[in-house]
């Protein structure tokens, strides 16, 4: 099943019998609080999530940047936005699906049947969806997560995972290379991992491409159909979306969730620069 629901098909559950969550999962590097624009306009009926607040465990930087919550939070906050056992619930954004990919790779290995909106926001308008205004606060959910492993690597699984199987860094060349601004004490990427940029992923509508050019686009870079991949970015929010496009291509992936922004926190891992895999090696110190 496709981890994806494009604008008709979503205006076509909204009209079934069956009950849908919307929620709304705004967030940009250069914006990350969503919460002005959700309230300009949204949905109907979606309640806002907080990226940085509900998907994000805070105030733990040797973790990275956007360390996983506890099943036990992110319970608790699918209640809070109304979420109840047998929902369809849908996400979306308007930064092309990579907040809302969070959302779903946190929620889909738990018992929740989750999509993302493909083409977002924009998609949603551009087929005629309407928009509301204000803020949805839905009765408390019921909803029971499992205390499932979402398909989270360690950092350990990272540095294992170019042996026998494929690491991906899903940033752009310039951050992979190590020759980009950066927030993090180092540049360049974990040695052994091929670029393959989130952004190859998806198309000038903000949709994702097609199974088939996923798959090619894995092949050119050098993984395998039947490969072990693990996927980082620079604090695993690209990586998540990065795996719900393999998802949609028929390929598993797991996510080191503290992805770059651990790594280059940790002593003694090595680092490479550089347009190739192995590149230049140092350490960080």
């Amino acid at each position: 099943m496709t981890p994806v629901i494009d604008p008709a098909a979503l205006a076509d559950a909204l009209a079934g019998p069956r009950p849908v969550r919307l929620l709304d999962v705004r967030w940009r590097l250069d914006l990350p609080e969503g919460r002005p624009a959700y309230l300009a306009g949204h949905l109907p009926g979606a309640v806002y999530v907080d990226l940085e607040q509900e998907l994000t465990d805070p105030g733990h930087p040797e973790e990275g940047r956007h360390p996983l919550p506890a099943v036990d939070r992110l319970q608790a906050a699918a209640r809070r936005w109304g979420v109840r056992a047998g929902d369809l619930v849908v996400g979306y954004d308007d930064n092309d699906g990579v907040a809302a990919a969070r959302l779903w790779w946190l929620l889909h290995r738990r018992g929740v049947d989750v999509r993302v909106l493909d083409g977002g926001l924009r998609g949603w308008i551009a087929t005629g969806g309407l928009l509301d205004g204000g803020d949805v606060r839905p009765p408390l959910g019921d909803v029971v997560l499992t205390d499932a492993d979402p398909g989270a690597s360690s950092i350990d699984d990272a540095a294992r995972a170019a042996v026998g199987g494929s690491l991906i860094d899903a940033r752009s060349p310039q951050h992979y290379r190590g020759i980009a601004p950066t927030a993090d004490p180092v540049a360049g990427h974990i040695p052994g991992a091929v670029n393959v940029p989130t952004l190859s992923h998806i198309d000038a509508d903000g949709r994702l491409r097609e199974p088939e050019h996923i798959r090619r686009t894995l092949a050119q870079a050098g993984v395998g159909a039947s490969d072990s991949v693990v996927v980082y970015c620079g604090s695993g929010l690209a990586a998540a979306h990065t795996a719900l496009a393999l998802a949609h291509a028929g390929v598993d992936a797991r996510v080191f969730p503290g992805s770059w922004s651990k790594w280059s926190r940790a002593r003694g891992r090595p680092v490479a620069v550089g347009p190739s895999p192995w590149g230049e090696v140092t350490a960080v110190r």
